[in-house]
């Protein structure tokens, strides 16, 4: 049986649809074109994007639509269906030298409709974190490697030596932000398309203090005064809602002015009441990873990480950096955002107070630690991806114009909506 999905259908969703954050802030207008990259820098100079590309490794043989292809609700969950591709035009990747493309992921991703803050705070070595409005994967500050102690060198893709001892966990833009294209996004070698850190490029399209200069093809922040809250950027795992980097001056009072927000991490460099790693050395860990990990903050001979240098800066890893709450400083007084990266507050979406994420960047513009979140999730992290949507749901949008749906009974006898888009059938 076909379902033909119309505009009245559409307009026809309940109001208090309208009203959900959850349900509204997906960012939608671009999900009937098809997604571009630059190859090089060449493709990029002259303007010239493709919808159709191939490195021997990746291939997207034929044209794929950008990001959210359709939203799915039950009284428990969110149902995101999503190519994985930016709405902006992609790339290039070290004009051209980078070994991965992005590439249509077809996938499903469910977020909790009610989150619930964790009772038992539990350590995470993350990877994906959560995804954005405009339906690219969200991965967390980490690149996947760490210093191996016994080598005597970080571990890497290369280095046939696993992926390190997980204690000094390298930070990802520092250690892979030459690959980053000027959305600040990449892709592994499986073609997801992700960000580690602000999604610029979604920030510009959704209106968020973000000006694109045409002649270079780049974002850059905006030299005015903010003048409005940032809007909802992405959902985590947690359910919890994650924004750009403004918002109100005061938590609670929305008519308290609107300022960038601080993080709570400053870099182990003798300022702000933290040690200097310079002098001492990575022979301890920061008390906030101590504390989250249940362990000791003093390292073992075999645990501890390389000097302070040229090959490995401050900043290469993720505990090089202290949260200013152990230096001294005070929450909502010196620094705006807890140690995960997010604060209780009241938002335009939620003007009865959420806890909240915020994405960081510093004065500059320039994205900063931890980026989206800290190393742990303020709820309980139930979102994932899914195989299959088994229970009744509401479909709340759907791109008609570049989709045809199926029904197709599961075997607990309720119905799935199968999606077959470019001769494949996403389940």
């Amino acid at each position: 049986m076909k379902i033909i999905f119309s505009a009245a259908i559409f307009c026809a969703l309940t109001a208090n649809t309208f009203a959900d954050p959850q349900l509204t802030s997906w960012f939608t207008l671009d999900s009937g074109k098809f997604a571009q990259i630059y190859r090089n820098d060449a493709d990029k100079n002259s303007g010239q994007p493709a919808t159709t590309w191939s490195n021997g490794r990746n291939a997207q043989a034929q044209p794929a639509y950008c990001g959210v292809q359709e939203i799915l609700s039950s009284a428990n969950w969110i149902y995101v269906r999503s190519t994985g591709l930016g709405s902006q035009i992609m790339g290039p990747w070290q004009n051209g030298r980078f070994p991965n493309l992005p590439t249509d992921q077809h996938f499903v991703f469910a977020i909790p409709r009610h989150p619930t803050a964790q009772t038992n705070h539990n350590f995470n070595h993350l990877g994906e974190i959560g995804m954005f409005v405009d339906g690219v994967r969200m991965f967390d500050a980490g690149d996947a490697f760490s210093y191996s102690n016994q080598d005597s060198r970080d571990a890497e893709p290369r280095a046939d030596i696993g992926q390190g001892d997980r204690i000094w966990n390298r930070d990802a833009l520092m250690n892979e932000g030459r690959t980053f294209d000027a959305a600040l996004a990449h892709q592994q070698n499986r073609g997801t398309y992700h960000y580690h850190t602000e999604p610029i490029a979604l920030r510009y399209l959704l209106g968020d203090h973000v000006d694109f200069d045409a002649a270079t093809k780049t974002y850059r922040e905006s030299k005015s005064a903010p003048q409005k809250h940032s809007p909802i950027l992405g959902w985590l795992h947690d359910g919890y809602p994650l924004y750009g980097p403004y918002g109100f001056s005061n938590a609670t009072n929305s008519t308290s002015g609107i300022r960038r927000m601080i993080s709570g991490f400053s870099l182990r460099d003798g300022k702000n009441g933290a040690d200097n790693l310079a002098i001492s050395g990575r022979k301890t860990l920061p008390a906030w990873e101590a504390r989250e990990n249940n362990r000791s903050a003093i390292l073992q001979s075999f645990e501890t990480g390389p000097n302070v240098g040229e090959f490995f800066p401050l900043g290469h890893y993720m505990e090089d950096f202290t949260f200013l709450s152990d230096c001294g400083k005070i929450l909502g007084k010196d620094f705006d955002l807890d140690e995960l990266n997010g604060r209780w507050c009241v938002t335009p979406e939620f003007p009865q107070g959420t806890y909240a994420y915020f994405t960081t960047i510093d004065a500059n513009g320039k994205p900063i630690y931890p980026y989206n979140m800290g190393r742990r999730f303020h709820g309980v992290p139930n979102g994932r991806l899914v195989t299959g949507i088994y229970e009744p749901v509401t479909t709340n949008f759907v791109n008609t114009a570049n989709m045809a749906l199926t029904a197709k009974a599961s075997a607990n006898k309720t119905t799935t909506l199968l999606w077959k888009t470019n001769g494949y059938e996403a389940k």
